[in-house]
């Protein structure tokens, strides 16, 4: 049975989320919170709370046991950008753009052997 958590408008660009996310796309669960344990990046404190969020949606919503859950999927799409301008020299201006992410985490109870 699928169980997802999303975390929209976060504050990191997607190009950055993606790096990590790679990381835990599937691998069992207590192994995917251990590798964001020790992953130094900013990313991996958002993501880490997504996956959390949704291994408790798997117990609590569909009685599922945590320690048969793996990573189905780990999705991030871009958010809406937002948009500063910076002023520079000789009256012009630069356009800053903050970036967010919309990450999309899935879990799954069932390992499917994958070639290993």
């Amino acid at each position: 049975m699928e169980v997802r958590a999303v975390g929209k408008y976060i504050r990191v660009s997607p190009r950055k989320v993606q790096k990590v996310v790679e990381l835990i796309r599937g691998k069992p669960v207590a192994e995917a919170i251990n590798i964001l344990n020790f992953t130094p990046k900013q990313s991996a404190r958002q993501i880490k709370k997504i996956l959390e969020s949704a291994i408790a949606n798997a117990e609590n919503n569909f009685d599922l046991d945590s320690d048969t859950l793996y990573v189905k999927r780990a999705l991030v799409n871009t958010g809406p950008t937002l948009k500063r301008i910076k002023p520079r020299a000789r009256g012009r201006a630069d356009l800053i753009r903050k970036r967010t992410s919309h990450i999309t985490i899935v879990l799954d109870n069932e390992i499917i052997e994958r070639g290993r």
